[in-house]
């Protein structure tokens, strides 16, 4: 059972899928490719007039990603975040720009939602294990003694990239954010290129550049998080957006006729219950969408709301237990219901 639960997690990385094929047309053709980086499967489609220039353009962007794969994974003995958790409560590392970037965005979006994101929580996502051979429930005690150690506050910076832990024992883990900054960037490639069309799918973070070929927007379908991969619960059309989700389905294990899903909250230690099953962001970064899918899933349905209302160009589509869907104000009558067990609540 654990085996299958693991290829089932690792299966579900890709959360939301998109309507490709639509978008083809006789002057350009579809160029696309896959890839295992950032812990997640990866895939880019472009469509371009020029077969070789488009592969050209998807190796550049893949190995852009390489690159931040090797600065921010905790997975990577010599990466610049486990070089700044080996000098925790001792000095300041020097770090490259895109480290410094993410983190300090982190760090903005901890203190924007009072810690519901938090990039100092890598302590509780070791003890945890969640995805590993590892993965266990902890003991209380355990859990209340890492606690010590997430907090955000204990991030400090200094000019010239320079950063440092509080304490420690403090450990940074961006993997809620890591993704998003990657997807921007590969983003910022393909427009500089000048590709106008194409499909960024790491893991579930989708960008959707320009239009389809045909003119018209692309179609993202929205994950059914109660139904295997490939299952959408809804449809929504972009343009130039990217869409991000969050859902505890993703990752997890089961012990006891419990899941427990990767998405922990930070101030309790355990993984988030509070009703919301996933949390979509869709707006125009994908760093920002990473972050938010995350911090939306934490505060819950309530505050998650209240808090996209309140950021200009931000729009979400929250699931809760009972196949319940909550909207933002922007996106009402832009999710076309797929599936009749879901209720859009106004």
């Amino acid at each position: 059972m654990k085996k299958k639960t693991f290829l089932l997690a690792a299966q579900a990385f890709v959360i939301i899928f998109v309507f490709l094929l639509p978008a083809c047309n006789p002057q350009k053709q579809m160029i696309t490719d896959s890839a295992y980086m950032l812990g997640t499967h990866l895939q880019l489609s472009l469509w371009t007039e020029d077969k070789a220039e488009g592969m050209a353009v998807i190796r550049e962007c893949f190995q852009r990603i390489y690159q931040i794969e090797q600065k921010m994974s905790v997975n990577i003995a010599n990466s610049e975040v486990n070089e700044i958790n080996r000098y925790a409560g001792k000095e300041y590392v020097a770090v490259s720009d895109d480290t410094m970037t993410v983190l300090r965005k982190g760090f903005a979006y901890a203190a924007l939602t009072d810690g519901a994101f938090n990039p100092a929580i890598g302590p509780l996502v070791k003890l945890w294990g969640i995805g590993t051979e590892k993965e266990r429930v902890p003991r209380l005690d355990e859990i209340q003694e890492v606690l010590k150690y997430v907090d955000y506050k204990g991030i400090k910076f200094q000019d010239e990239n320079k950063v440092k832990l509080d304490i420690d024992g403090m450990q940074l883990d961006l993997g809620g954010i890591a993704k998003g900054y990657a997807a921007d960037a590969v983003t910022k490639i393909i427009r500089e290129k000048g590709i106008k069309h194409a499909i960024i799918n790491l893991g579930g973070n989708v960008v959707a550049v320009g239009k389809k070929t045909d003119g018209t927007p692309w179609k993202i379908g929205i994950q059914d998080p109660f139904e295997p991969t490939g299952t959408h619960m809804g449809v929504i059309e972009i343009t130039d957006q990217t869409v991000v989700t969050s859902g505890n389905y993703e990752r997890y294990f089961m012990r006891d006729g419990k899941r427990y899903h990767h998405i922990i909250d930070p101030k309790t230690g355990y993984p988030s219950e509070n009703g919301v099953i996933s949390a979509t962001i869709i707006t125009d970064s994908s760093i920002d969408a990473d972050a938010l899918s995350t911090s939306v899933y934490v505060l819950g349905l309530e505050k998650g709301m209240k808090l996209i209302e309140s950021m200009e160009g931000v729009e979400c589509i929250i699931i809760t237990e009972g196949k319940k869907v909550y909207l933002s104000s922007g996106l009402k009558g832009r999710l076309k219901i797929a599936n009749d067990g879901f209720e859009i609540v106004d």
